[in-house]
């Protein structure tokens, strides 16, 4: 008699209860998964599934990944109508964000109380699990990983062919002087398994002092936008004496992740199509630089327009 396992594919923002036999294949699991996200599965890549160590073949069977009932399966992979759209686009035509281009001065919602008892909430109640412990005397990066490190929903073979060009460069080189923290709006799960996909994990050349997920973030209302979910820096200012607005900058490719600390936030370029992109994305490249003058020359990081980072010259500092 065939057992069914049910399996909960997560993928553009959504969940999938997805049905198949301990018998079936990955293959026959890809199909499935076609039905119900229209996403083919040549252009499917399953992220979390390991038999004996290494990602699956196509022909494995499912009986033999000793999935437990309710198993979450992250997917990267690109419709084909986003694919036309995309090959289509006028050469240089960017690729319209998912952002609401929110202006600071529309929205002073840094100093309100309902949102600074909020950010004290998450002080107290969240958990932080610290990979590796701050350094004395070093700034604070704190990075986003969707569209900021790699782009989450092209499709490929690897994590590498998904990467943003100059990561682990970037890394390196930010790591002489800053202690560098992941935040993602995501679950505590997915962050792991991508920054192990990106290699980031394992690379010795720079240490991830901590993850932070959806959880850490706070709600606020914008009249003319509504409800948004934002990630206040206050939280790891209020654990951590060492960082504060005067030593903490924050890459996001949503500006709007970043409007209870607007001084603080750059909004990056998003790296997407990194099919298309891959050659010639040099953002993380440009970056260093733009980091290194700004720990060397910069006393006060919210003195600093961030949005003109690229014309930056640093004055040198006297202290």
């Amino acid at each position: 008699m065939e057992v069914n396992v049910k399996i909960i594919v997560k993928w553009g923002g959504k969940e999938y209860d997805v049905e198949v036999c301990e018998n079936d294949s990955i293959s026959d699991l890809k199909n499935c998964i076609h039905k119900h996200t229209g996403v083919r599965p040549d252009r499917q890549k399953l992220l979390n599934l390991k038999h004996k160590g290494k990602p699956p073949g196509d022909d494995c069977r499912i009986s033999h990944l000793n999935l437990k009932p309710g198993f979450k399966l992250m997917m990267m992979g690109s419709l084909e109508a986003d694919i036309e759209d995309v090959n289509k686009a006028p050469e240089g035509m960017s690729e319209v964000v998912n952002d609401l281009d929110i202006e600071d001065e529309e929205v002073a919602i840094e100093n309100q109380e309902v949102y600074l008892a909020k950010v004290q909430k998450r002080i107290k109640d969240y958990n932080i699990n610290m990979i590796n412990q701050p350094r004395n005397g070093k700034k604070l990066l704190v990075l986003d990983i969707d569209y900021t490190l790699f782009d989450h929903k092209s499709s490929a073979e690897t994590g590498a062919e998904l990467m943003r060009p100059y990561l682990h460069e970037f890394l390196t080189a930010a790591y002489d002087d800053y202690d560098i923290v992941i935040w993602s709006a995501t679950g505590m799960k997915w962050i792991e398994e991508k920054m192990k996909l990106l290699g980031v994990t394992s690379n010795t050349n720079y240490k991830i002092m901590f993850y932070l997920d959806s959880l850490a973030m706070i709600s606020v209302h914008i009249p003319k936008y509504g409800v948004l979910n934002v990630k206040p820096l206050g939280v790891i200012w209020g654990k951590f004496d060492q960082y504060n607005s005067k030593n903490t900058i924050m890459f996001d490719d949503v500006r709007r992740n970043f409007i209870m600390n607007p001084k603080n936030g750059l909004k990056i370029r998003p790296f997407r199509q990194a099919h298309l992109n891959r050659d010639k994305d040099k953002e993380l490249l440009n970056l260093t630089r733009y980091l290194k003058d700004l720990a060397a020359h910069c006393n006060d990081f919210t003195c600093v327009n961030h949005r003109h980072w690229e014309k930056y010259k640093p004055k040198k500092r006297s202290d």
